[in-house]
């Protein structure tokens, strides 16, 4: 009897193992690429030459077809602070191994310190000649930029950029919240070395600094600069990690500042990985809000200590510098946040041990928003559009927290620009599984192009559905309020757009 008991459970055990193996999400590979790119933009009425630099996501369709999202920001010239936001989509050919042809097209929004950028957007069509070396690639070619909603930017230039293969894994959005133990998924295709990754949303601050005689001091006095943002990093070795960072201004001084960062650091762990020292250096663009940084260049070195709280949540506190080459533009800068680390599309770790793996939801959303008579602090009220992008993170199956970037297109307010955060419920599919609804709740910071939201702070509830398309892409549309605290921006806006969604593969230990 004892053995027919034994053979029972082993073979149950087997068809047990064999059931989860089947339910495992199958790994999906998606090609894409990473680019920066400088064009140098002819100014009208003899202005120096504002120089343009961009960081581009996309992601391959087929064989040669592009498409993803870029953001520009100004680095030389006098019109630091220029910020915009904008889809990519083109055609990537090879005509040799190494040698290819790039045919591509950006549409975009935004502009800032008092250029002439009209509503805000713009186009830049490029034809570029590239050569793809074993792990980068570099390319050159004719662009042409034109802020044709009344702007006066209009551009014939030589753009040149560099390019690296940045790969991912992921699943259907639809197993988001399944969670599988680490023997099932060894025997699957996620069975390979994970990506240890981390998100930091924080609150910073920049003491303006320099002699009396610095043009800031003179403009805005030693005032601090009151920012809130976010930090993404991945990590390419055990301690050596890339990272952006994005801000923008909420108090201290009028609405409109923001910087972008792109750099590196190594991270140092201690106290049995429950404590961790960071170094970093970064650079990028930024200015507006009355700030004066010449073409916008600036640097960003920094110290961080971190300690955990609760399982991969650390609190984050922060001491460096943000400025300009030559200390034209001279903060110190201290802040505190929320880290956020994970270990993800792999199983494989010389770091840690794992018991199980969860998918987590992600969607990555692009839109077109309308806000009904946008009150302006001189200029006539009218209505404002502005292309936007939202990044939704699965809490659970129902939560999520999101985060939001918007640029004016037209309206006459193309400096216009927000940053903001905050949580949303959705309901689970129904009408076929096609269809969720979802209500939110986003704030941050805000400001720019004569919209009247008083030092920055914006609030921005909504409602709205999704309607899926395939496995991949949904229709979205929302409507909702905005509200500027101390300002008089007080509308109903209106958006649609299309919603990217997968699940990628979090390891827990």
């Amino acid at each position: 009897m004892k053995k027919y008991i034994l053979l029972f459970s082993f073979l149950f055990l087997i068809q047990l193992s064999i059931s989860q193996e089947k339910e495992i999400p199958q790994i999906r590979f998606q090609k894409g690429f990473g680019k920066m790119d400088f064009l140098p933009i002819n100014m009208q009425n003899n202005e120096v030459d504002m120089g343009f630099t961009g960081m581009h996501y996309n992601i391959f369709l087929n064989d040669y077809w592009y498409t993803g999202l870029g953001i520009y920001g100004a680095v030389l010239g006098i019109r630091g602070g220029f910020f915009t936001l904008g889809v990519n989509s083109g055609i990537k050919k090879f005509i040799t191994d190494d040698l290819y042809t790039d045919f591509g097209f950006h549409y975009g929004g935004g502009g800032g310190k008092s250029a002439r950028d009209g509503g805000g957007v713009f186009i830049k069509p490029h034809i570029n000649l590239g050569y793809q070396f074993k792990k980068f690639g570099i390319n050159a070619g004719w662009s042409y930029i034109n802020f044709f909603d009344g702007g006066e930017i209009k551009s014939h230039q030589l753009n040149m950029g560099v390019e690296i293969p940045l790969n991912f894994e992921y699943t259907d959005f639809k197993d988001s919240e399944n969670e599988y133990n680490f023997e099932g998924l060894q025997n699957s295709g996620w069975n390979i070395p994970s990506k240890k990754t981390s998100l930091l949303l924080h609150f910073n601050n920049l003491k303006i600094g320099g002699s009396d005689q610095n043009e800031n001091i003179k403009l805005l006095g030693r005032k601090t600069i009151r920012l809130a943002g976010f930090e993404f990093a991945n990590y390419f070795s055990k301690n050596w990690f890339g990272f952006v960072k994005v801000d923008g201004a909420y108090n201290g001084i009028k609405a409109g500042y923001m910087d972008v960062f792109l750099g590196a650091g190594y991270h140092y762990s201690f106290n049995k990985n429950r404590t961790n020292i960071l170094a970093k250096f970064g650079f990028g663009a930024g200015g507006g809000g009355g700030v004066d940084s010449k073409g916008g260049f600036l640097l960003y070195p920094d110290i961080s200590i971190e300690q955990r709280i609760f399982n991969d949540i650390f609190i984050a506190i922060n001491k460096g510098y943000v400025l300009s080459p030559d200390a034209h533009f001279y903060t110190s800068s201290f802040g505190i946040g929320l880290k956020y680390y994970l270990h993800r599309n792999g199983i494989i770790s010389d770091e840690k041990t794992f018991s199980s793996g969860k998918f987590k939801g992600l969607e990555v959303i692009t839109k077109h928003d309308i806000y009904f008579d946008a009150k302006r602090d001189g200029q006539p009220t009218e209505d404002l559009h502005q292309i936007s992008l939202q990044i939704n993170l699965n809490l659970t199956k129902n939560f999520y927290v999101a985060g939001q970037t918007s640029f004016a297109l037209f309206g006459n307010a193309g400096a216009y620009a927000e940053g903001i955060v905050g949580l949303g419920i959705k309901s689970n599919p129904f009408l076929n599984k096609k269809t969720t609804v979802f209500v939110q709740a986003l704030g941050g910071a805000a400001g720019g192009g004569d919209i009247s939201t008083g030092q920055g702070l914006i609030i921005k509830p909504s409602t709205g559905f999704n309607y899926q398309l395939n496995n991949t892409l949904s229709l979205r549309t929302e409507a909702g309020y905005v509200k500027a605290k101390g300002g008089s921006l007080s509308s109903p806006f209106l958006n649609f757009g299309i919603n990217y969604h997968i699940s990628f593969l979090k390891m827990n230990h």
